[in-house]
């Protein structure tokens, strides 16, 4: 998947629309509808492998390596692995391993108001997957499964109007993904060329820049962005020869890499997140289970919930709430809010095959997406009323 220069779908939301805002116990739930197609497919879901509907892009980073027998040590930061010994065994303390969420309750869940938004240039497909402090939104449409349906990246104002899209494509890509924005509106995301090569991007006052992490030795190249802070330094990872993944952050000023080392044995990682304090987020492999991780002051921290077979910590802000991913013990996937010792379940109201929390920034808001009863996949924003 790759980054089109191409503006394809204009990225405008020209027919009718109308905002329809019900509430549903502590949850109030908002549904844009943006076109009479759109208003057939409202709901919707991306980027997780156990989605049933799944884009040709970071699902499959999630895989990547589950396969192998053998696990070797990861790359780590110099702070986390200075640090790491005591708080992974502080921080583990306050996951309650019990946690088995069975089903979508009031109980579960924190009070959310949530808004469905859709791109009517892809009504079937749409992922939100950052969301900056102004409330502008990065993200995509198309499934990328075939050649009617690419990848198409777009940011969106915070109205969330017909006239809110606008398109965001690498320059001779065939597919691009926005993954993430900061307060400046510099993003991050990655593009995929004609030949399945992966590249990371940043796009900086009008000019993308591609990033590749010179240490990757795939066939064809793997890089992707995934995350950025106020600070010019974003997060992400790049595939070697063997499909394993390494996350690193990247200085975008320098254009420096530095590779995100944890203190546990792994046969991938990938940061996905980035706060300004220089907090990660990230989730790594170990045989065929995936588990979430924070470094946090150099302290780290694996989180596992459901099912405990595939948590995907996938963003994070400067309260270190981190958001992301899990499939219970049901095999349902689940979007989760992590933090201050807690976590609860998020889960779209529409939702009828899974909930992805992908980005979250410093007023409580929440971006992902869900898979709706038509088996459309369907961004949300969503405000955090309490947690």
């Amino acid at each position: 998947m790759e980054y089109q220069s191409k503006n394809v779908g204009n990225g405008r939301i020209e027919p009718s629309h109308r905002h329809r805002l019900t509430v549903i116990g502590a949850v109030a739930v908002g549904t844009l509808v943006v076109s009479a197609v759109a208003a057939n497919a409202i709901t919707g879901g991306r980027m997780m492998s156990t989605l049933t509907t799944k884009p040709a892009s970071y699902q499959s980073i999630v895989t990547v390596g589950a396969d192998k027998p053998e696990t070797k040590p990861s790359q780590t930061t110099a702070a986390a692995s200075a640090k790491a010994g005591t708080g992974a065994a502080d921080d583990a303390a306050m996951i309650d391993p019990s946690y088995q969420p069975a089903a979508h309750t009031a109980a579960m869940m924190p009070p959310v108001a949530f808004l469905t938004v859709i791109d009517p240039a892809d009504p079937t497909f749409n992922q939100l997957l950052g969301i900056n402090d102004g409330g502008r939104v990065s993200g995509y449409f198309g499934s990328g499964a075939d050649a009617a349906h690419p990848n198409k990246g777009y940011q969106v104002r915070s109205d969330y109007d017909r006239d809110d899209f606008t398109n965001e494509n690498v320059p001779g890509s065939a597919q691009t993904q926005v993954v993430g924005i900061n307060d400046s509106g510099t993003t991050v995301g990655f593009s995929v060329d004609g030949n399945g090569a992966n590249a990371g991007f940043v796009l900086r006052r009008n000019r993308f820049v591609r990033v590749v992490d010179p240490a990757g030795n795939a066939s064809p190249r793997f890089d992707q962005l995934l995350g950025v802070n106020n600070n010019g330094v974003a997060a992400g990872f790049y595939n070697d020869v063997n499909g394993a993944s390494h996350g690193y952050f990247y200085q975008i000023q320098n254009r420096r890499f530095t590779p995100v080392i944890l203190p546990v044995p792994a046969d991938s990682v990938v940061a996905s997140g980035i706060n300004d304090r220089g907090d990660i987020s990230g989730f790594y492999t170990v045989g065929k289970v995936t588990s979430g991780f924070l470094i946090r002051h150099g302290h780290f921290t694996a989180l596992n919930f459901g099912g405990k077979t595939n948590t995907q910590a996938l963003g994070v802000n400067n309260s270190d709430r981190v958001v992301g991913s899990f499939v219970d013990g049901h095999g349902n996937t689940h979007g989760f809010v992590w933090g201050n010792g807690g976590v609860k379940q998020i889960d779209d109201p529409h939702a009828k095959a899974g909930t992805v929390v992908n980005g979250i920034n410093n007023r409580s808001q929440i971006v992902g997406f869900y898979v709706d009863a038509a088996g459309n996949t369907d961004g949300f924003v969503a405000r955090l009323m309490r947690f």
